[in-house]
């Protein structure tokens, strides 16, 4: 009889009920949080293989060296085509006639 009357106030108090689930929770995300957290850093350790990333230094493209590209293109003949959403045909948008680009394909 005793243990029953121990077991209803349990389940009764708020405390035990809500408090100690949340502060569970706080505690075990707060440990688990510290354990993704620490991925990221030791991620930045790693080294690269010296050799990719020799690789990576002579592929280096700049903002600049691609504006010097384009820089003298002339642009005065450019039309603006919008594309095709998924229930329209793009052929026939951008003025392509379906038919012609079929006996090409043949």
């Amino acid at each position: 009889m005793f243990p029953h009357a121990v077991m209803r106030a349990l389940r009764k108090n708020k405390t035990l009920r809500y408090g100690v689930p949340m502060l569970l929770l706080i505690v075990g995300g707060s440990f688990g949080l510290r354990e993704f957290s620490q991925i990221r850093y030791d991620a930045v350790k790693i080294k690269i293989d010296p050799e990719l990333e020799k690789k990576l230094k002579m592929n280096k493209i700049s903002l600049e060296s691609e504006y010097e590209k384009i820089k003298d293109s002339a642009f005065d003949d450019w039309k603006n085509i919008r594309g095709p959403r998924p229930w329209e045909d793009p052929d026939f948008l951008q003025g392509r006639n379906p038919e012609i680009l079929k006996t090409k394909t043949t």
